[in-house]
């Protein structure tokens, strides 16, 4: 059993000024009523000193927290960790929704909708990677948070009724990788996400309907789906749709009809970086992408795939996983303007007796 370390008063008078504008208390699993006041006034912390913000304060071993010390650090300027809480009383959770900086909470197993309410009204990033589910009251609270940053990575499944609430975020960021299946209602319900620069991570499904798929091309920010092994010819036609950034890095291979549907992507990058072969059909159809196309797992590329890909005119092609290119292949990439080619070391020195 590990020893409990409590942060006291005269610890903190000792140890603040020890640190610049990221406060490391992490050490500590528990801290008093007092000490969590003192931390309350001190003034290395505020955001006078600092700028904008307040410094971090990291107090990630704690694994309790009275209400009392809750309202003292809800007046914490700057970010503040408290990432081995498992547990958070509601008049607590009332107390850190008023903290300026963002609010880690990755312990946290379990939420009350009471609480869950209250965290809605943080206006910095929440992170809550822990929670492994979510009632459809608290998922409609939270729905209705003011940050940047929602984090609910440690979610297993999402109701319907969540996925319709959640669809009303109005942040930037949406982090749901915990998610290994997504019903075709609930991504219906995630489609209506608003937000240009939405990013929207669904990183931990392993497969999409075709239905799904089309819902979540009227996403109009970044998507990323870097745990999909699979896309069907349909899945691809409908994400060929989207405009924002799309992640598919755990894709091992792609039919020449999914590559030819992908050719039409409008966004600017596509990241195709777990595909370990293309085909020339493939290499051909690819190469009319505008923005940036990522393929950094490729090791070799046939003549006439280099060739193909020579003709790339988008903003990015990236291929730092070629190993060997025939002298053909060489020659090809060679004519490629240098400036929208990222290649391997080996790549480059292949290429470099044809410029």
């Amino acid at each position: 059993m590990s020893e409990e370390k409590i942060l006291t008063k005269e610890i903190i008078i000792q140890e603040i000024p020890k640190f610049d504008d990221a406060v490391d208390l992490s050490q500590y699993t528990q801290i008093d009523d007092d000490a969590a006041e003192s931390l309350s006034k001190c003034k290395h912390l505020n955001a006078e000193r600092w700028g904008n913000c307040g410094a971090e304060l990291s107090l990630d071993g704690l694994t309790q927290l009275s209400d009392a010390a809750a309202e003292s650090l809800s007046k914490n300027e700057g970010n503040l960790l408290l990432d081995s809480l498992t547990e958070l009383s509601d008049a607590a959770a009332e107390s850190l929704s008023k903290c300026q900086g963002d609010l880690f909470l990755n312990g946290l197993t379990e939420l009350s909708d009471a609480a869950a309410k209250s965290l809605s009204k943080h206006e910095g990033d929440l992170l809550l990677d822990s929670l492994t589910e979510l009632s459809d009251a608290a998922a409609e609270s939270l729905s209705k948070f003011k940050g940047k940053v929602l984090g609910l990575d440690g979610l297993t499944e999402l109701s319907d009724a969540a996925a319709e609430s959640l669809s009303k975020f109005k942040g930037k960021v949406l982090g749901l990788d915990g998610l290994t299946e997504l019903s075709d209602v609930g991504a219906e319900s995630l489609s209506k996400l608003k937000g240009e620069y939405l990013y929207l991570r669904l990183n931990g499904l392993t497969e999409l309907s075709d239905a799904a798929a089309e819902s979540l091309s009227a996403i109009k920010g970044e998507l990323s789906l870097e745990s999909l092994t699979e896309l069907s010819d349909a899945a691809a036609e409908s994400l060929s749709a989207r405009k924002g950034n799309l992640l598919l890095s755990s894709l091992t291979e792609l039919s020449d009809a999914a590559a030819e549907s992908l050719s039409k992507f409008k966004g600017e990058v596509l990241d195709l970086d777990g595909l370990t072969e293309l085909s020339d059909v493939g290499a051909e159809s690819l190469s009319a992408i505008k923005g940036e196309l990522l393929l950094c797992s490729l090791t070799e590329l046939s003549d006439a795939a280099a060739e193909s890909l020579s003709k790339f005119k988008g903003e990015m092609l990236a291929l730092t996983g070629l190993t060997e290119l025939s002298d053909a292949a060489a020659k090809s990439l060679a004519e490629m303007n240098a400036m929208t080619r990222e290649l391997s070391e080996a790549a480059v020195e292949q290429i470099s007796a044809y410029r």
